[in-house]
């Protein structure tokens, strides 16, 4: 016990540590280059609270998406590096599916509702308006998606590159 109360003051400190740090940007808008591309714009609320928006598309062989999703992400300085964060957060989104494999009983359609982690690194450049970031994104879907298979993915993620608007 004395071990994890330990442990989570030096979380706590740790967090506390990387919470004061100053907006790089107010808003920014580009692609999310990954799975799915995207069309993202991105806001901070404050210092540290951002929230980005995106509408994404994949296309299959017998199948393509359009999808609708919001992240609340939470932006940590990292080390010295100016311009350099890290971030953390959680989002939602819907999906809309539509099936075209030339067989009639297997087309149509079909909508999800999901739930996404995020996990990531961006950088603003200091004399440029332009902001890149990597991200991690787990998601799992809550509703929808019969034959679609697991209903967690690991394999979601991208590079964005944004424009920013606002400084």
């Amino acid at each position: 016990m004395k071990k994890l109360i330990t442990i989570s003051f030096l979380l706590f400190a740790f967090a506390m540590s990387t919470s004061v740090n100053a907006q790089d940007y107010k808003s920014a808008v580009g692609l999310r280059l990954g799975s799915p591309w995207a069309l993202s714009y991105k806001f901070f609320q404050n210092e540290r609270n951002a929230i980005e928006l995106y509408g994404a598309f994949r296309s299959y062989v017998y199948s393509s998406y359009f999808g609708i999703n919001a992240a609340y992400q939470i932006h940590n300085q990292l080390g010295s590096t100016s311009g350099l964060k890290w971030y953390y957060g959680v989002g939602a989104g819907v999906n809309f599916y539509s099936f075209d494999t030339g067989h009639d009983l297997t087309d149509g359609g079909s909508t999800t509702i999901v739930a996404s982690g995020y996990l990531g690194l961006e950088y603003t450049f200091a004399d440029a308006p332009v902001s890149i970031s990597a991200d991690w994104v787990p998601t799992f879907r809550i509703t929808g998606g019969d034959g679609f298979g697991d209903r967690f993915g690991a394999d979601y993620g991208a590079l964005s590159v944004r424009y920013i608007i606002n400084r």
